[in-house]
């Protein structure tokens, strides 16, 4: 079963490299276009920080914290304790979303983000980011909701 959950990181992985090398290919720094009017557009960005381009130039910082979060997300998907499968599928997209920016971070010294919401002033984003956070906000709902259930069944 690990399997099916390891394609689904390569799935987010292969989804962000591809938007990014489209968005570098046709787009030049700083240039928006709209996709859905009013509420999505590509914003090219090269970003050498974290979310909301904290610590900036920290490459070593990052390289770091990636390589013990994929560490952390690969132990867990493979220990047959942690058998669940909303964790699961939570974990891959949190370690599909990491590998995807790390992968910016080790060739290009930077993140390459072109997801900005028209609808809300928000920072721009990427795939990777994306789902970074859904993942985790589906490991909180387990966490939350079927942790302690599965807890007290054992």
């Amino acid at each position: 079963m690990q399997f099916l959950y390891l394609l689904i990181s390569l799935f987010v992985i292969l989804a962000d490299q591809g938007l990014k090398s489209y968005i570098v290919t046709n787009y030049t720094i700083g240039e928006v276009h709209q996709v859905i009017p009013g509420i999505l557009s590509f914003n090219y960005l090269q970003n050498n920080g974290a979310a909301w381009n904290i610590l900036t130039g920290q490459m070593w910082l990052f390289y770091f914290i990636s390589v013990v979060a994929i560490a952390v997300c690969l132990y867990f998907l493979f220990n047959k304790k942690y058998k669940n499968s909303l964790f699961d599928v939570g974990l891959s997209l949190v370690l599909g979303g990491i590998i995807g920016n790390f992968i910016d971070r080790i060739h290009l010294k930077y993140v390459i983000d072109m997801l900005q919401l028209d609808f809300i002033h928000f920072n721009i984003f990427n795939i990777a980011d994306s789902a970074i956070t859904v993942g985790v906000i589906i490991i909180f709902i387990y966490l939350i909701v079927f942790a302690d259930k599965e807890d007290e069944n054992a």
